[in-house]
C-alpha cells in the first residue's frame, strides 16, 4: 500500500481547489427525503446554537465547527474520484445550488460559486462531475425546467433531492440570517479528507471502515443496558427475544426504522423539555432523544420508572412490545390508506417526518386495539387538518418549524382518553384558525405545486367517494411515469386571449396561477390540452375526474350521488359555459369551501362529514 494522507478541511476548502468523480462501480445516489430533512436539521441546530439576533457576518468567525463525517479520495495525477462519500458531498452540491439561488437577488450574498463550478475557458465544469448527471446539475443551477421521468435513478433522486431542499430549509435561516449560515456552513462544517493514491488502496480503505470493527449502534447498547439489569435469567432471555424479533420486524422497512422507533416513543412519552432556540442553550430531553436515545435512558431511569429487574422486564414485556406494536400499525398506514387512519397516509405524503411521535403520544399500554385505532385516527385527522391549513397560507411545515409546536402538542395529548383527545385537538386547531383560514384562494407557485398537486387530489376523492364512486387518491397524487397527473391551468399560457380583463400580463399571471385555475389530470391529457382554448378544453373536461367533470353542465345530469353531495353540504358548483375572471373568482370560492369542508375541526370532534 502506498501513502495514505489524511486531512480535516471545512466544505471552502474541500470544493475551492478541486473537483471530483465518481468511478464507475460506485453506487447509485441514495439519499431519500429523510436523510436530507435530518441534515438540514442537524445543519440548522449546530447553527443556531451560536447564531444571535443582531450578529454580523463577521461574527460567524467566532461560532463554532461541525464534523461531518470522512471521504475516500483516490487520486491518480490530476483526477480524483470519490470512493467513500458520495451521497454526502453529492447532497452538500445541492444544499450549495440552491443556496446560491436562494440569495441571486440580495445585495449581500455570499460568493459561492467557485464551491459549485470551475470557468473552464467560458463554460462551467462541475465540482462534483458525473456525466449523466450534469444536465440535471446545470438546470438546477440556473432554475431552468428539467424532466427526469427517462433518467437513471441517480438523477431522479437529484432532482427529487432538491425539491426536498426548497420544501425543507428551515425559515429561521432566510432572509439576513441566511449570509451567516453560508458562511458558517463553507467555513464552519468539516470533513476528513482520507486520499489514497491508487485505487485498490482507496477501496481497501473504504472495505476496512465499513465492513471491519463496526461500533455498537445506539440501539445495540440500549439492548444491552436493558437486558443486563434483568437479573432472572429465563426473562432475560424472553425480554431477548421479544427485542430480536421487533429489530428484524423494523429491519424489513430501512436501516434507520428501530432508530426512529425508540426515538418517536421515548419523546412521545417521555419528554419533559425542549432547547430554546437561542445562543447558548442547552439540549433538552426532547434533543437528547434524538442524538443519544440509549444514553439518555441510561440517565432517566427513575423518570422512566425503572427501580429493579422486575420492572425493566415488564417494561420490555409490555410497554416496548406495545408501542412496537402501534408503531408498527402506523408505518403500515403510512405506506397504504386503512380505514379510520387514512390520514396518516395523506400526513406522510406531505412529507411530515414528526407524524409517528404525535401519533403515539396518547397511546397508553392498557389501550385495547380498537382505542389505539381511534386515537392514531384522531391525531391523524387533526393532523391532516393542521398541515394544509398552514400549506394553503404558505406557512412552513419544516422540521425546523414545526419542532417546538410539535412537542407542545405531544405534551398537550400524553396518554389522553378519547374523549379528552377530541376536546383538547379541536380547541388546538380552532386557535390555529385565529390567526389561518381556508377563506381566502391559496395559488401556484415555484414552492407550492407538490402541496397544491397533494390538495386537488384530495378534492377529486373526497368528492368522488362522497357521490358514492370509489376513491382514486392513489392514482392522482402520482407525480412521476407515465400514469403520472399534473395540475392543468384552466387557461392556457396566452395572455393575448385575455387582454379584455387584464391589461398587463402580471395580473393575467396572478390570476392564471390562483388555484380556482388549476384542475389535475393525466400527464397526457394535460400535454395535448396545453395550447387549446377553453372552448376546446371543455369538451375534453366531461371525460375526466369529477373536479374537471363540474365545468361542464352534463356532470349534473344522471349523476345523482353527485348532485346529493353538492346539496348536502352547500357546495357552491355551477356549470362554466365559459371561463373568465369571474368564473375563476367562482371556482376560487368552491376550492375555499372544499378545502373548509374536508379539513374542518368537526372531523377532529367526531361530527360526521
Amino acid at each position: 500500500m502506498q501513502e495514505i494522507s489524511g486531512k480535516t478541511k471545512n466544505i471552502q476548502e474541500l470544493l475551492a481547489g478541486a473537483s471530483y468523480g465518481i468511478d464507475y462501480y460506485q453506487r447509485e445516489y441514495k439519499w431519500h427525503t429523510k436523510q436530507v430533512a435530518e441534515l438540514l436539521e442537524d445543519l440548522s441546530t449546530r447553527f443556531l446554537d451560536d447564531y444571535s439576533e443582531n450578529d454580523t457576518t463577521k461574527d460567524v468567525a467566532n461560532y463554532g465547527h461541525y464534523f461531518l463525517g470522512s471521504i475516500v479520495v483516490s487520486q491518480a495525477d490530476d483526477k480524483r474520484h470519490i470512493v467513500d462519500g458520495q451521497q454526502r458531498l453529492t447532497t452538500l452540491t445541492l444544499l450549495l445550488i440552491y443556496l446560491h439561488n436562494e440569495q441571486r437577488d440580495n445585495a449581500k450574498k455570499v460568493s459561492i460559486e467557485s464551491l459549485i463550478y470551475d470557468d473552464d475557458f467560458g463554460e462551467k465544469t462541475f465540482k462534483l462531475s458525473v456525466p449523466e448527471r450534469n444536465a440535471c446539475i446545470e438546470a438546477l443551477f440556473n432554475q431552468q425546467n428539467f424532466d427526469p421521468h427517462k433518467s437513471s435513478e441517480s438523477v431522479q433522486n437529484l432532482y427529487a433531492r432538491y425539491n426536498d431542499i426548497e420544501e425543507l430549509f428551515p425559515d429561521d435561516l432566510k432572509d439576513v440570517v441566511l449570509p451567516l449560515f453560508i458562511y458558517w456552513l463553507i467555513r464552519k462544517v468539516q470533513l476528513v479528507e482520507i486520499t489514497a493514491y491508487a485505487d485498490e488502496d482507496a477501496y481497501t480503505i473504504f472495505e476496512t471502515m465499513n465492513d471491519r470493527g463496526l461500533s455498537l449502534s445506539p440501539t445495540d447498547m440500549l439492548k444491552g443496558f436493558l437486558l443486563a439489569n434483568i437479573d432472572n435469567a429465563e426473562k432475560r432471555q424472553e425480554a431477548n427475544n421479544l427485542i430480536k424479533k421487533w429489530l428484524l420486524t423494523f429491519s424489513d422497512y430501512d436501516k434507520d426504522t428501530e432508530s426512529d422507533f425508540f426515538k418517536a416513543w421515548f419523546r412521545s412519552q417521555y419528554a419533559q423539555k425542549i432547547r430554546e432556540r437561542k445562543k447558548d442553550a442547552h439540549p433538552q430531553d426532547f434533543d437528547l432523544i434524538g442524538t443519544e436515545y440509549h444514553r439518555w435512558v441510561r440517565n432517566n431511569i427513575k423518570q422512566i420508572g425503572l427501580d429493579d429487574g422486575e420492572q425493566f422486564f415488564q417494561w420490555i414485556i409490555r410497554d416496548f412490545d406495545f408501542y412496537a406494536n402501534a408503531y408498527k400499525i402506523a408505518l403500515e398506514a403510512s405506506r397504504k390508506r386503512m380505514p379510520g387512519l387514512e390520514s396518516i397516509r395523506y400526513n406522510a405524503d406531505h412529507g411530515f417526518t414528526q407524524q409517528l411521535q404525535l401519533l403515539l403520544a396518547p397511546l397508553v399500554p392498557e389501550d385495547d386495539k380498537e382505542t389505539v385505532k381511534q386515537k392514531m385516527g384522531i391525531v391523524a385527522d387533526f393532523l391532516d387538518c393542521w398541515l394544509n391549513l398552514r400549506l394553503w397560507n404558505f406557512k412552513s411545515n419544516a422540521y425546523s418549524s414545526m419542532q417546538y409546536a410539535v412537542f407542545v402538542v405531544i405534551k398537550d395529548i400524553r396518554g389522553l382518553g378519547i374523549a379528552e383527545l377530541r376536546e383538547t385537538l379541536t380547541k388546538r386547531l380552532l386557535d390555529e384558525k385565529k390567526n389561518l383560514s381556508f377563506e381566502e384562494p391559496t395559488r401556484l407557485n415555484q414552492f407550492s405545486a407538490k402541496t397544491l398537486h397533494r390538495q386537488l387530489a384530495r378534492f377529486i376523492d373526497w368528492l368522488e367517494q362522497q357521490s358514492g364512486l370509489p376513491g382514486k387518491y392513489e392514482d392522482y397524487i402520482v407525480r412521476r411515469g407515465k400514469n403520472a397527473y399534473e395540475i392543468e391551468h384552466i387557461w392556457a399560457n396566452h395572455y393575448e386571449r385575455h387582454t379584455d380583463e387584464f391589461p398587463q400580463q402580471k395580473e393575467f399571471d396572478e390570476w392564471r396561477n390562483m388555484i380556482g385555475d388549476l384542475l389535475l389530470l393525466p400527464k397526457k391529457v394535460n400535454a395535448s390540452l396545453n395550447d387549446a382554448d377553453y372552448d376546446h378544453k371543455i369538451k375534453h373536461y366531461i371525460k375526466e375526474n369529477i373536479l374537471a367533470q363540474s365545468l361542464h353542465d352534463l356532470s349534473y345530469q344522471n349523476n345523482p350521488g353527485f348532485r346529493q353531495t353538492i346539496e348536502k353540504y352547500q357546495l357552491p358548483f355551477k356549470v362554466h359555459a365559459n371561463f373568465k375572471k369571474a368564473d375563476v373568482e367562482q371556482r376560487n370560492a368552491l376550492y375555499c369551501a372544499l378545502a373548509e369542508k374536508i379539513w374542518s375541526s368537526g372531523r377532529i370532534a367526531g361530527e360526521n362529514n
